[in-house]
């Protein structure tokens, strides 16, 4: 029975180019966004449990992210020239089995105890998130009518912030519920939840190598011959520079915020409590997707993004100049403004691509290691000139971001101008 459903799931309409019945596919795909999505917020669990373990530094902790996003630097265009020949399927699988192996390379991590095997350990893992990327947001992008990509992937991404809205209560739970303190307890915790994890990401792996997912129109099995230099489409590359800071600036506000809010100025919580008010932060990046992928429906995502970027901004700059619940509240607010900024500059970058979509996909999961060099840039902000102040560095990676929605989205090469 589900053999045929997927069967059924599979057909495409040859006179539009798109899937009859593409809710299948988004269903399954569904899982992959809430599982990176957790993987990835763990991180900000992980940075001040590893900076007590290891008696860091904030620039030194976040090494963490720099190595996690770091990932995107070296994996993303291979990738995505890897899942132009082999597919958007196999790629989702392969993603998920290099996933698995970076989470089991945590225990012997634990058992070494060295900061620089976790390091190593977390590339790993996201080079397996990198695959994962390249191959689900085209293919979710590419599942439909090209105006309603943003909608689609905004809607995609919601259940990324799902598990972006767990994880914290997951990692608070596992990795600070002993009561001892990490520094004299080491890093052996983080062995079951990662363990808990392979496994997660095991079973997906097989569940993608057996399902019949629609093959694309736009999905060619032979690598194109005549590839136009991406450099020729200006709102891919302004794109580029778009998802670099956003992911630079979400990542880096999420990363401190256990520090924020342990502040005595602004909340005074030890590590446990800081930890779980995350979910904050990330679960209004999922309520704000929901919302946006209505909204969405009616008016340009452009339009949307540039309006959301311009509250990111107010929001962090009053939160630094604010104190007590008022600017803890503030800065938590910001994941909901947040939260369709990734998937509307994706589609909005990919858009008019056609045949070199994993390509651009590819170009742009490069882009997303801002997540590795703002939140390293911002630890020598708040190790020089203070926690709150280092903040104005994510504020203003939101202008930008602004600009593109209302003007770069809309930038065609010289070529289609002329047109």
């Amino acid at each position: 029975m589900a053999t045929e459903f997927a069967s059924k799931a599979a057909h495409v309409d040859q006179s539009s180019g798109y899937p009859k019945n593409i809710g299948f596919a988004l269903s399954a795909l569904t899982s992959l966004f809430f599982m990176w999505g957790f993987i990835t917020c763990l991180n900000d669990i992980l940075i001040p449990y590893l900076k007590g373990a290891f008696q860091l530094s904030y620039t030194q902790a976040m090494l963490v992210q720099f190595c996690f996003f770091g990932a995107y630097v070296i994996v993303s265009i291979p990738a995505g020239n890897l899942v132009g020949r082999i597919g958007f399927q196999k790629g989702i699988v392969l993603g998920l089995l290099i996933a698995a192996l970076g989470c089991v390379l945590f225990v012997p991590a634990a058992i070494i105890g060295l900061y620089e095997v976790f390091l190593l350990a977390l590339f790993v893992l996201a080079s397996g998130i990198t695959v994962l990327q390249v191959s689900a947001n085209p293919y979710v992008s590419a599942l439909g009518k090209p105006e309603t990509a943003p909608s689609r992937l905004t809607l995609t991404q919601a259940f990324n912030s799902l598990g972006t809205t767990i994880a914290p209560f997951f990692g608070a739970y596992l990795l600070f519920s002993s009561g001892q303190e990490t520094v004299s307890s080491g890093a052996d915790a983080v062995k079951v939840p990662y363990l808990l994890l392979a496994t997660a990401l095991g079973i997906l792996a097989i569940i993608f190598a057996v399902l019949k997912l629609p093959k694309l129109v736009e999905q060619s099995d032979e690598p194109s011959t005549n590839a136009r230099p991406l450099t020729e489409y200006p709102h891919l590359i302004l794109g580029a520079i778009g998802i670099f800071l956003y992911v630079g600036a979400e990542v880096s506000i999420g990363s401190f915020l256990v520090s924020f809010l342990h502040q005595p100025s602004i909340a005074g919580l030890d590590e446990a409590q800081a930890a779980k008010l995350i979910a904050y932060y990330w679960g209004g990046a999922m309520v704000g997707r929901f919302i946006g992928a209505a909204i969405m429906q009616k008016v340009a995502g452009g339009k949307v993004l540039a309006f959301n970027a311009v509250v990111s901004m107010m929001l962090v700059i009053f939160a630094v100049n604010q104190t007590g619940t008022l600017a803890m509240w503030a800065m938590l607010a910001v994941g909901l403004f947040n939260s369709i900024m990734f998937p509307t500059i994706f589609s909005l970058a990919i858009s008019g691509l056609g045949k070199e979509a994993s390509r651009g996909s590819g170009l742009l999961c490069l882009a997303i290691v801002g997540g590795a060099i703002i939140p390293i840039l911002q630890g020598l902000l708040a190790d020089n000139i203070g926690l709150e102040n280092s903040f104005f560095l994510p504020a203003a990676c939101y202008i930008f971001i602004a600009y593109f929605g209302l003007w770069g989205c809309h930038k065609k090469s010289s070529k289609e101008a002329a047109q």
